[in-house]
């Protein structure tokens, strides 16, 4: 009885973990403001005469802004795969922390490169920061994995992955105040990059890939963890030897149905993210890009999203309302089959609705924060031992969607200004939610698969293992 009001006391209040998550919270904030930022700077250092004409501008046309803008996904597609093992050998921290610090260091050096090579060096460098972002999501998946019991997954998991909406807030509506300021659109790199080492410093005190390798953790907090991981079979160490059952993966029809939520999630997302701009100007006769809080408005409803929605799932929880399985499928349909509703509605709104499209489009990227309730923390369900490595390969076969679909809209929009055929675009996002999370309902599941403890292991305990979580 003793014991159980101490883990009670201990899970109710702030610990180690809270502290862990608000980290990772800020390491995806750093992350997604330096992604984004060069798709904000690019306006002023295309027309500095516009903005600030102290800084140097450059004559780059379209074509040249579209390799630059794609240069990034490019290296890190890459990336995905290897940093899940990388994660898994060497640990969350210090996978993490290198990619973030050099990534950091890149973003300091854009407006120098850019200045003595040009867009071809700045592609280059672009190509090299996506590499080593391409290991902030499988390790930031280890490291929930090794720290947030699962009980908690669904909510800090959440808080932590609020932090790439925060950072894009941030980036979007900042972005023209530093540009016409004294320090001109270098200072988006500067700050964006200089935040970043700063934030390398503070994880490089205080970070840990496991409660194992945190000093000053509570024995109440630390006991907290491990008891409520006892049944996932979840390795202490993470460079513990382990052979990685690659072929187990790929004949998993959960982890193929996470595969296709995740791809799907994306396919959507990065379709609004670079072309809604394109059809609110040339359709709608409204610039979204050219009022900075309007285009952080969508991204903003996601972030709140994100906080609302892990509220009711901690209630549910709490309330034992429904099984991890069922939360899982409820939440992942909210953020992908509302937004499916509201892309349809998108297709045939006129132009003279611009401020029905302004609200479809949030409703649209607002309730798409329901997915990191759903399939975004799925892989530490099934497999907490591989977690990093499921989501470097399922945000692989993301990133490959996130750079095709808009090749697609190219491929399908020849006249930016016709209706029916936006219409099309939106309606194949649609179908493509539709069929993402009509197959993760069918084969989803929430419950640790056998391969997360490879048979090659030995095992101290030769009982089948609970599926608490089914």
């Amino acid at each position: 009885m003793v014991k159980s009001l101490r883990c009670d006391q201990s899970e109710s209040r702030l610990g180690v973990r809270h502290w862990q998550t608000f980290l990772f919270f800020l390491a995806l904030s750093v992350a997604y403001a330096q992604r984004v930022n060069l798709s904000v700077a690019i306006v002023a250092m295309t027309d500095a005469d516009a903005v600030n004409p102290d800084f140097p501008e450059y004559n780059w046309p379209e074509k040249t802004k579209s390799l630059l803008l794609s240069s990034f996904f490019w290296g890190n597609v890459l990336t995905q795969v290897p940093s899940g093992q990388l994660a898994r050998k060497f640990g969350g921290k210090i996978t993490l922390l290198t990619g973030m610090f050099i990534c950091s260091v890149l973003n300091l050096l854009t407006p120098l490169c850019a200045l003595w090579g040009g867009w071809e060096v700045v592609s280059a460098l672009r190509v090299m920061e996506g590499l080593f972002q391409g290991v902030v999501f499988p390790a930031v998946h280890t490291l929930i994995s090794a720290w947030i019991p699962p009980n908690e997954r669904p909510v800090l998991g959440t808080c932590a992955y609020a932090g790439s909406q925060f950072g894009t807030i941030v980036m979007l509506a900042t972005s023209g105040l530093l540009a016409a300021s004294p320090a001109g659109w270098p200072s988006i790199f500067y700050i964006s990059g200089g935040v970043g080492c700063l934030w390398s410093v503070v994880y490089f005190i205080w970070g840990a890939s496991t409660p194992a390798d945190y000093k000053s953790i509570s024995v109440e907090e630390r006991k907290l963890i491990k008891m409520a991981q006892a049944t996932e079979a979840v390795s202490e160490q993470p460079n513990e030897k382990m052979h990685t059952p690659w072929l187990s993966f790929f004949t998993s029809p959960p982890f193929l149905a996470l595969i296709a939520a995740h791809s799907a999630n994306n396919w959507g997302f990065w379709t609004l993210l670079t072309e809604i701009p394109s059809y609110m100007k040339n359709v709608l006769n409204k610039d979204i890009k050219s009022n900075a809080l309007l285009s952080a408005l969508p991204y903003f409803a996601m972030f709140c999203m994100c906080f609302i929605l892990s509220a009711i799932a901690m209630q549910l929880n709490k309330r034992n309302c429904i099984s991890t399985l069922t939360s899982r499928k409820l939440f992942n349909t909210i953020g992908l089959w509302v937004p499916m509703l509201a892309l349809i509605g998108l297709g045939y709104v006129g132009s003279d609705q611009s401020n029905l499209a302004v609200i479809l489009l949030t409703v649209t990227v607002g309730f798409n924060a329901s997915c990191y309730l759903g399939q975004q923390i799925n892989h530490i369900d099934l497999s907490p031992n591989f977690a990093g490595i499921l989501m470097g390969i399922t945000n692989c076969a993301s990133c490959i969607m996130s750079i095709f679909g808009p090749l697609l809209v190219g491929f399908i929009v020849t006249d930016e200004h016709d209706v029916e055929q936006w219409r099309i675009v939106f309606f194949i996002a649609a179908i493509i939610y539709l069929v993402g999370n009509g197959l993760f309902i069918i084969f989803g599941r929430a419950n640790v698969q056998k391969w997360n403890d490879p048979p090659a292991k030995p095992r101290r305990n030769s009982t089948p293992q609970v599926e608490s979580q089914h």
